[in-house]
């Protein structure tokens, strides 16, 4: 299996050059040259595999540059009931006859950023380990992404982490999750300003190749394809739990912000997963539907990007979206880069936009008191304690389902991430997980920094 960019090169790249390098050097993000198709026999043979052998058969299609035997080990080592909490990995919750939640939020983190961020840091030491060499990972976080990749790199030989957040705009539990840990190889660095302007600096340094060279920066960010890839599997064992033959379809709602999430659904589909529907569900920064219902993108600025109760979704420029755009254009990598060269963002020729249909895609937005009144519904009807972000996913959902077709609302986070929502819309502490009860008065090691790629490349300059 080879890898291009969104953008037009023709350089074809392996998995494992792609593992280590976050963005091609053109500036696109890396996509298979084709997606491989699953057939109804293939279907049948992976129903009742467990997680770990079916995300062996689905990496397997994509990677073909570490042995079966190595790739095997890795994935079963990620894929635990020690580590996610449950022997199923990602169980179904049913909430009512063709509707449920699927569980992503039981590995360490407390938030689906660990399905994928727990198999990277394996795929990254073993990588690493087989050359020799080191890895600086830069990443930006509005709450879960940081926490995920700190806790699946922290200890790894050969890796460093320097995790770009909002400063102050996260919850106080995910605060506490990513600044109270002490080790060596884990750098905090809270931007001054909203979690676009995080992701426009990893951007930035990611595009500056001699520097990008010289000291080694990787990306964990979901501009990453192997996380990418490693959020497909759950799309599968998600419709295999929720259907009893290959006849039925079914189809996702996900909450999203940066679009990496649903765009593993979309490759599920695209690699003939009977998804009727995908749902995008936002919060009020609400670029993504505002695109799905007009066919206008137009990301904004740090000072018109909401600052909600639902924080990990505050995003206004969805870095993962090129990857679906580059698809639904045909893979033409010249109109790809004119739309995301543009300033402003961009509107669809009336052709283009015709052909979103045919991709399964629709959406929706929720509000505050949505998510308020969506937390109380699922709680008194349902006897579900939801988080905020997955509040967003149910509301859009439920405006969404159509009769004779299941609908999987894909679960984020945990609700202890977001207490104090929670007691707003029910009067009531979430519970929290054993060793996480006093997570905030932990010490904290962190650095505030200005939005500013200089000061960035400079604080890693003197820490590598």
């Amino acid at each position: 299996m080879k890898y291009l960019s969104t953008r037009g090169d023709r350089t074809e790249r392996r998995f494992c050059e792609i593992l280590l390098e976050g963005l091609a050097p053109d500036g696109g993000l890396y996509l298979p040259v084709a997606y491989p198709q699953i057939d109804d026999a293939t279907l049948t043979k992976w129903r009742g595999l467990s997680y770990a052998d079916l995300a062996f058969e689905i990496l397997s299609l994509y990677i073909d540059d570490i042995p079966a035997e190595d790739l095997r080990a890795i994935v079963r080592r990620t894929y635990t009931a020690e580590v996610f909490g449950t022997p199923q990995i990602t169980p179904l919750k049913v909430l009512e006859p063709g509707l449920a939640l699927e569980a992503l939020s039981n590995g360490p983190t407390l938030a689906f950023k660990d399905m994928a961020m727990q198999l990277l840091g394996q795929l990254f030491e073993y990588e690493l380990g087989r050359r020799g060499e080191t890895l600086n990972i830069l990443g930006a976080t509005s709450g879960d992404t940081g926490s995920a990749a700190e806790y699946a790199m922290r200890g790894k030989q050969g890796v460093n982490v320097f995790m770009l957040s909002p400063n102050g705009r996260m919850s106080p539990f995910q605060q506490a999750q990513m600044f109270s840990l002490q080790d060596a190889n884990i750098h905090n660095l809270a931007v001054e300003g909203v979690f676009d302007d995080c992701q426009d600096i990893v951007k930035a340094v990611s595009n500056d190749l001699d520097f990008k060279r010289k000291y080694r920066i990787g990306t964990v960010n979901s501009i990453n394809w192997a996380r990418l890839l490693a959020q497909v599997v759950y799309y599968f064992a998600g419709y295999f739990q929720a259907t009893k033959t290959n006849g039925e379809q079914v189809s996702f709602t996900v909450p999203s912000g940066n679009f990496g999430n649903v765009c593993a659904g979309h490759v599920a589909r695209s690699m003939g997963l009977p998804i009727a529907k995908l749902v995008v569900a936002t919060n009020e920064n609400d670029v993504l539907d505002e695109f799905f219902r007009t066919g206008a993108y137009r990301p904004r600025g740090a000072e018109h990007t909401h600052e909600t109760s639902s924080p990990s979704m505050d995003i206004s420029k969805a870095s993962n979206f090129e990857r679906f755009i580059a698809d639904l254009l045909g893979r033409d990598g010249a109109r790809v880069k004119a739309l995301f060269s543009q300033p402003g963002g961009f509107v669809l020729s009336a052709d283009e936009k015709a052909r979103i249909a045919g991709f399964g895609f629709v959406s929706g937005r929720s509000t505050h008191a949505d998510r308020l009144a969506t937390i109380r519904l699922a709680h008194q009807k349902y006897g579900q304690l939801i988080d905020t972000h997955t509040a967003d996913g149910l509301k859009v959902a439920l405006e969404q389902r159509e009769a004779g077709t299941t609908m999987l609302v894909l679960e984020t986070a945990l609700p202890a991430k977001f207490a104090a929502t929670i007691r707003e819309a029910l009067d009531l502490e979430p519970p929290r997980p054993a060793g996480l009860e006093h997570i905030e008065a932990l010490p904290k090691r962190v650095t505030v920094l200005p939005a500013d790629v200089s000061k960035v490349k400079a604080f890693i300059e003197a820490h590598v």
